[in-house]
């Protein structure tokens, strides 16, 4: 049958408590010179390593079972930190020549792998606040804080439908209080509040005026547009929290490259300084709303994997089912079950094309603001518009990822290892240090997104419009772990594949 392309990771973290557990995720006893027997978690050890040598990107730097011996890894205080460290210990032997460190260095916390992960197949956060998922469920207030002084806490972001956003909390407002209480980046009564079910929520809003909201934590549907608005020199504006899944992310794009239409915009500012990425079928989705219709049928950018997944010699994934939006199993032609052996990682099948979406047509500039919060698939959509149109990059370094990868399913875990490069249509894709902006910014919370007061937003108008920089703003925000909780570009999902015959 012809290739079909399928959204795996969309399939299979929807129906990971459906999928098969145990030892049918890894191979036959033996294989790779693995133990046929063993305890659960022994086992579990074998089989990351056991896909490691078919699916990781950099296969070939792995040593023999023998040499590795994935079963040394139980001293950590978890069965899933074991597993954790042993992918570490994977990740850590593939030397990239242009820096001469691991590929997987993460220099933002190096005890840890900078892309691959390991985590439970239940969808837990693991205690992560102000989190909303990739299927737009958040459980909490719905805001996050940023310390730009010791006593000035700013509302970094607010999650859409949250309860602070229906209480009108917004980015920008200074919190003089909480629970009646005054704060400052130290106290720990950030942390106490945050883990308790209401909170007593004081601020001063940009206005000067104090507020007092009575938050209740909920569960909620969010969005992924925290704001669109089309500023000065009509340039629309975007700020895009993350790449959800796109039956959920879908809605609010399109209303907002509706409006962009409707007024005429040509030029574009793209926030994406917190979007850690996510499903990338909603990065092509938003690449194809802002490419004009000249790009149709025109590469966007080319997934590359490695020989053995090229050529078919990774008999390992036929352990690994596929499933169905709903959660079904998914089926060949001939009413088998597919499993990842049956998908095509070839460049042909796995080379994407611009087919135009929505009304906004004739787009000739980006710009887009990025940190190093900026990672995966928002830097998979500023690397596959550079060849085309005029793309600018306003803020700080990006965080630097430009691989992929599909989960892989063992025991109760989902393990993500590295399996594919992502090149634009030149070829490009070394930014595995992050993509250098070419116009510094500050980003300052004490601004909502969109304000043209906003250095990153300031500096994005005077590039988009005028070509040149606006003057630098006086503020330099520090981040405080105990206010901004920063994900290491960790929780990112990321991956396509298709079917072959």
């Amino acid at each position: 049958m012809k290739a079909l392309k399928i959204g795996l990771c969309f399939f299979l973290l929807v129906a990971a408590n459906a999928c098969k557990k145990g030892g049918d995720s890894k191979p036959d006893g033996g294989g790779g010179g693995a133990p046929a027997t063993g305890t659960r978690t022994q086992l579990t050890l074998d089989s990351i390593y056991l896909y490691a040598k078919e699916v990781y990107l950099w296969y070939e730097a792995l040593p023999s079972y023998a040499e590795f011996d994935p079963r040394k890894y139980v001293n950590e205080s978890s069965e899933l930190a074991n597993l954790s460290r042993e992918l570490y210990g994977i990740t850590q032997l593939a030397v990239n020549p242009q820096t001469n460190r691991s590929y997987e260095y993460n220099e933002y916390a190096p005890a840890y792998s900078k892309y691959s992960y390991v985590t439970n197949r239940d969808g837990s956060t693991n205690g992560r606040m102000a989190t909303v998922s990739l299927e737009e469920r958040g459980e909490d207030f719905g805001f996050e804080l940023a310390a730009i002084l010791q006593n000035d806490i700013r509302v970094l972001y607010v999650n859409p439908a949250s309860p602070a956003f229906l209480a009108g909390v917004v980015r920008g407002d200074r919190i003089t209080a909480i629970n009646n209480t005054n704060v400052t980046s130290s106290s720990p009564l950030l942390t106490s509040a945050f883990n308790g079910n209401t909170m007593v929520l004081t601020v001063q809003k940009a206005d000067g005026s104090s507020k007092t909201y009575n938050l209740t934590k909920a569960v909620y549907t969010s969005s992924p547009v925290l704001k669109s608005a089309v500023l000065t020199g009509n340039v629309g504006y975007l700020a895009l929290a993350r790449f959800s899944r796109l039956s959920k992310a879908r809605a609010g794009l399109d209303a907002a490259f509706a409006s962009f239409a409707q007024k005429g915009v040509k030029k574009l500012i793209i926030d994406l300084r917190y979007n850690g990425g996510g499903y990338v079928n909603t990065a092509d989705y938003l690449l194809n709303l802002i490419a004009p219709r000249t790009l149709n049928n025109k590469t966007t950018y080319i997934e590359y994997y490695n020989d053995l997944l090229r050529s078919d010699k990774a008999p390992i994934l036929k352990y690994q089912p596929l499933y169905n939006e709903d959660g079904s199993l998914r089926k060949l032609d001939n009413g088998q079950v597919a499993t990842y052996a049956n998908v095509s990682f070839s460049v042909a099948d796995n080379t994407m094309k611009f087919e135009k979406e929505g009304p906004l047509d004739g787009v000739t500039h980006v710009s887009f603001i990025v940190s190093r919060n900026t990672a995966s698939a928002s830097e998979l959509t500023i690397n596959a518009l550079k060849p085309y149109l005029t793309v600018k990059t306003v803020g700080s370094k990006t965080y630097g990822k430009p691989v992929g990868f599909f989960a892989i399913n063992i025991d109760k875990y989902a393990v993500y290892m590295s399996s594919f490069l992502i090149r634009n249509s030149v070829g490009f894709s070394d930014y595995f240090d992050g993509m250098t902006p070419d116009v510094p910014a500050q980003d300052d919370p004490r601004y909502d997104f969109g304000d043209p007061a906003e250095d990153g937003v300031k500096q994005a108008l005077a590039v988009t419009t005028n070509g040149r920089l606006a003057p630098a703003a006086p503020v330099e925000t520090r981040f405080s772990p105990q206010v901004s909780k920063v994900e290491n570009g960790m929780i990112q999902t990321f991956e396509r594949s298709k079917l072959k015959d």
